[in-house]
């Protein structure tokens, strides 16, 4: 299975409208790709919260739009990132899209926990309640946002609902980058599962972004790693290797609590 994560780097004087169509294209020269990654928040940025309100949509919006017809062209199963969604209650969210090779919306996810102590993203948005796994390309996705990282306890959750690849989509800041590798890592050895773990580059609303996008094997070892700027990091991944370390280090089976 050939996975393509875009690192996109989000620059404050690119529209929204132009980043769209630029994302698309990035995705349709991914074809050949079983499953395409975009990063958090890629229309605004993940910190341009005083673009939030303004850009937010429902989940058949523009981005819808432009995701679809992408995923479409390029035959691939794409994690198009996330968008502020505006639900019909009026509350946003940070919302996931998937879409499968034919275009259609397969699987969406609202980020559970929410960045920014009480100001930023953790006021301004709602919080999702519910576990995401789908399958894709021969592995079956668990979705989880930047935050979200922090908290193992939503990856074993994913494990026990079938995932044996983590997709963490993220827009996380250059000032914490070793925290993103080292936690990367830990919830792949932990969960004996793939982590493809997606950040944007730039920098947007002051904040530098870390790049370092990584893919991580069920063992912890780095597949492969992007540097600070735009980059497509391609990689190829085996489905049976999931399997196969868990009956090799069967640690999974001597869980006692939150079984």
């Amino acid at each position: 299975m050939r996975a393509s994560l875009i690192q996109i780097a989000i620059d404050g004087g690119e529209s929204v409208a132009d980043r769209r169509l630029r994302a698309a294209d990035l995705v349709r020269g991914q074809a050949g790709s079983d499953l395409v990654v975009l990063p958090e928040l890629w229309p605004t940025g993940a910190f341009a919260y005083e673009l939030f309100a303004a850009e937010a949509e429902p989940l058949d919006g523009p981005t819808h739009a432009v995701m679809a017809a992408a995923a479409r062209d390029a035959g691939v199963w794409l994690h198009a990132g996330s968008v502020v969604e505006r639900a019909a209650d009026g509350r946003m969210y940070n919302t996931s899209l998937v879409y499968a090779p034919d275009g259609e919306l397969a699987a969406t996810y609202r980020k559970i926990h929410r960045f920014g102590f009480d100001k930023g993203e953790a006021v301004m948005m709602g919080a999702g309640t519910d576990l995401v796994t789908l399958p894709a390309g021969g592995l079956t996705l668990g979705l989880s946002t930047c935050y979200d990282l922090r908290f193992p306890e939503l990856y074993r959750g994913l494990v026990d609902a079938g995932a044996t690849a983590l997709v963490v989509s993220a827009g996380w800041p250059e000032r914490r980058r070793e925290h993103w590798t080292v936690l990367a890592r830990a919830r792949a050895i932990e969960n004996q599962a793939y982590v493809l773990a997606l950040a944007e580059a730039g920098t947007h609303a002051g904040v530098e972004m870390s790049g370092h996008s990584l893919v991580v094997d069920p063992w912890g070892e780095v597949l492969a790693e992007a540097g600070a700027g735009e980059e497509v990091l391609v990689v190829e991944l085996d489905p049976e290797k999931v399997a196969a370390t868990r009956e090799q280090f069967p640690a999974l089976k001597d869980r006692v609590l939150g079984r």
